[in-house]
């Protein structure tokens, strides 16, 4: 098993409304996270709902890369994303992996990749520094608590991912 950690949470209760840090949160299975807009459905994307809306990851080495890397300084509450970790190679979770965060069970479902829309938000040139570095959309699988300092836990390379490279059923299962 695989480990890494939650360093924030954030969530905005409106489209383009400050997100909000927190030190814990309740996901809620098939909604996102409690107070969200997306929870709520009141996101900027909310016209195209779906499981990929519920809760967004980064990790909190894209967010040091980009700034030694192109100098763009950002806050994780600012990345517009819920769950910034540490230790957690995001990229590996995505195409149906399953993952837990604390006692909450997700699903990556595919890359959040930064947008006109962040940049607007920001005031930020952060499109450079964090393509394929934006984080993971995931779906809640189960209710429960997400807390600061909880941890993060998957099995690398055991579930089916069918649209990843080099990946086979039999090869993720055996």
């Amino acid at each position: 098993m695989a480990r890494g950690s939650v360093v924030s949470i954030q969530i905005a209760k409106d489209a383009k409304g400050e997100m909000e840090g927190l030190q814990e949160v309740v996901a809620v299975e098939g909604k996102g996270l409690e107070g969200d807009r997306y929870c709520n459905q009141i996101g900027s994307y909310s016209h195209n709902p779906g499981p990929d809306r519920e809760v967004t990851l980064i990790e909190a080495e894209a967010i040091e890369a980009m700034e030694r890397d192109y100098g763009v300084t950002l806050d994780p509450k600012d990345s517009r994303r819920n769950i910034t970790t540490r230790g957690v190679p995001l990229n590996h979770l995505l195409q149906g992996r399953e993952f837990t965060v604390g006692e909450v069970r997700m699903r990556g479902l595919r890359v959040c990749e930064p947008c006109a829309n962040l940049v607007k938000l920001t005031g930020k040139n952060v499109l450079q520094g964090l393509v394929h570095r934006g984080g993971l959309r995931a779906q809640v699988l189960n209710s429960g608590t997400i807390r600061v300092g909880d941890v993060v836990e998957w099995e690398p390379g055991s579930a089916y991912a069918p649209d990843l490279p080099g990946t086979t059923k039999e090869s993720a299962t055996g």
